[in-house]
C-alpha cells in the first residue's frame, strides 16, 4: 500500500526532474514504478521499459551481488548500465567495455 501511495508523488519528482534515463535496481524498484509484475527482475533485465516517457532499464539491486558472487551475473548488470550510458550519449572506453569479463 505504501508504494502505490507514494507513486503519485514519485511520477510528480520525474515530472519536475525530467531524467533522461531511470536505471531502476531490483524489483523493488520497478514494481515501486510500475506495479507488480508477472516475471522476475532476472527476466525484466536486459530490456528497456518506459514511465511518462522516461526510458527505465531494471537491472539487480546491489545488495543481490554482495551477496552472489558470480562474475556473470555482475557482468549483466554491468552491461545494463552500460546501455543506460550509451542512452545518455557518454563516452564508454574500450576497458569499460571489457570490465567482468573472463581474462
Amino acid at each position: 500500500h505504501e508504494m502505490e501511495a507514494c507513486l503519485p508523488y514519485l511520477r510528480a519528482q520525474i515530472s519536475i526532474i525530467a531524467p533522461v534515463v531511470i536505471v531502476a535496481l531490483g524489483s523493488t524498484a520497478v514494481e515501486g514504478l510500475f506495479g507488480p509484475q508477472k516475471t522476475t527482475i532476472s527476466r525484466l533485465r536486459g530490456s528497456w521499459m518506459e514511465i511518462d516517457g522516461v526510458p527505465v532499464r531494471p537491472t539487480f539491486h546491489p545488495s543481490y551481488l554482495l551477496h552472489n558472487q558470480n562474475l556473470a551475473l555482475k557482468r549483466e548488470v554491468w552491461e545494463d548500465l552500460l546501455a543506460a550510458m550509451e542512452r545518455l550519449s557518454l563516452p564508454i572506453s574500450e576497458k569499460q567495455r571489457g570490465y567482468f569479463l573472463k581474462a
